[in-house]
């Protein structure tokens, strides 16, 4: 697998108090026309709400529009979403409505922070999202107490229902004289997608110095060809990690065939982060993240071979 990069796609100017930095998570919605990219954005004490970007569904290089405020701003104080709210997945319903799911974060005081994830619903792709509650759909359980967040959502192929692959843990290590989190790739399964089970399967746990993933991402090919790209998180930040897999369940790490990785002085030379792939005009392109989880904006890749 080779990627190549079309470079800085986009970052926030400044201009707006909500829109200071960070481009995240890009989590596309297709419009008419044009790819509505919601991202989470943020401000000067680098609390995020989700804005966006539309670009052209011909050429995603091309910007056409720029959000002038959030479609979804943080939630009430004491809320699970109260200092950050950032995209996830989005699912477009046949009546033309939009889920949105997105990460919820909360500042703690024992340890660093929480993240869970909430459920938003917008009743078109290019209107403002509403909460469908003030918790989150991914809450807490006995053994997800601390995050359960990240999550891609589609409805199943083969069955009625709803299937997630999300980042799930119990906590924090100190790694390098720090607090890091410790979470793993879990899987869960809904009847309606809004009521989910309070624990899911655990599916790939961190190896070696890891000690998380990041924001997974799944395409399916084909009855029997599924993969999934996916942040690798170790003490000193992202790098972008794939896997393969026959069901979706069952899946065959490939990190070092992801064929992208940092670019030494540009705007990612750090690190790579929560890519989302999409096919585009017959060709597969991803939106990914660089350097400080975001801070430097969203770039664009393209696959030149597989």
């Amino acid at each position: 697998m080779k990627w190549r990069k079309l470079g800085l796609l986009w970052a926030p100017d400044g201009r707006q108090p909500w829109a200071q930095s960070h481009a995240m998570l890009a989590t596309p919605v297709y419009l008419e026309g044009r790819i509505r990219l919601l991202l989470g954005v943020c401000d000067a004490n680098i609390v995020s709400r989700v804005g966006w970007i539309d670009v052209d569904a011909r050429d995603p290089s091309r910007v056409l529009a720029v959000a002038e405020t959030p479609v979804l701003d943080i939630g009430e104080p004491g809320h699970f979403d109260d200092n950050g709210v950032n995209p996830c997945s989005a699912v477009t319903l046949p009546d033309g409505s939009v889920r949105l799911y997105y990460n919820g974060y909360q500042l703690q005081t024992k340890v660093p922070y929480t993240l869970f994830a909430g459920l938003a619903t917008a009743p078109r792709g290019d209107a403002d999202f509403t909460r469908w509650a003030v918790t989150p759909v991914f809450d807490r359980g006995p053994k997800e107490p601390i995050f359960r967040t990240a999550p891609y959502v589609r409805k199943r192929d083969d069955a009625a229902g709803w299937e997630a692959w999300y980042i799930g843990g119990a906590g924090f290590n100190f790694v390098e004289g720090r607090k890091q989190p410790r979470y793993s790739l879990h899987y869960a399964t809904s009847e309606d997608g809004i009521h989910w089970p309070s624990e899911g399967r655990e599916l790939m746990v961190p190896e070696g110095e890891e000690i998380g993933f990041g924001r997974p991402w799944v395409v399916r090919a084909g009855a029997t060809d599924w993969r999934m790209w996916y942040a690798v998180r170790s003490p000193r930040g992202y790098a972008m990690g794939y896997a393969t897999s026959s069901d979706g369940q069952a899946w065959t790490r490939r990190d070092a065939e992801v064929g992208l990785d940092v670019s030494p002085g540009e705007w990612d030379g750090e690190m790579l982060c929560y890519g989302a792939v999409e096919r585009i005009g017959g060709a597969l392109y991803m939106f990914y993240n660089g350097d400080g989880y975001g801070r430097t904006g969203l770039g664009l890749a393209v696959l030149e071979s597989d």
